[in-house]
């Protein structure tokens, strides 16, 4: 049995090891445990984990939104419990939280050497962007 839950602090640790053993997603200081706590604060329920039996996490979804747009920053799910459809109840978990926020669009990143995550996405609906780049700037810098 699956069950989706919004993400809490309680969560940071299996979730940041989760995060860490998942190719294709980059950690950075913005995933520290006062950076993330900070994020869920500012998006109550709308990031969310997905357990199995005795509780173990399979898949963890960081999601929040600027009033705007959403953003959907890291989404995982462990290795072996891939192909349970549970990639997609997070997603759903997501997009519904956002609806109902009344955010009517929602953006992703995935790097671009992500070829499973990039068919995940597709094979789900979401479409690759060509009209636009990301640009970043090191604020410390």
């Amino acid at each position: 049995m699956i069950t989706i839950q919004p993400m809490t602090m309680a969560d940071y640790e299996d979730v940041i090891k989760l995060w860490q053993a998942t190719e294709g997603i980059h950690i950075s200081r913005s995933d520290t445990r006062e950076a993330i706590a900070a994020y869920l604060e500012r998006n109550p329920e709308m990031s969310f984990v997905a357990r199995i039996e005795e509780g173990k996490l399979a898949g963890a979804a960081l999601c929040g939104h600027d009033g705007r747009r959403g953003y959907l920053h890291h989404m995982a799910v462990r290795a072996d419990c891939r192909g349970m459809g549970i990639g997609r109840q997070l997603s759903d978990r997501c997009m519904a939280a956002l609806r109902a926020a009344g955010i009517h669009k929602c953006h992703l990143f995935v790097i671009r050497r992500n070829v499973s995550g990039r068919a995940f996405w597709e094979q789900t609906g979401w479409l690759e962007r060509s009209d636009l780049i990301i640009m970043s700037k090191e604020l410390d810098a």
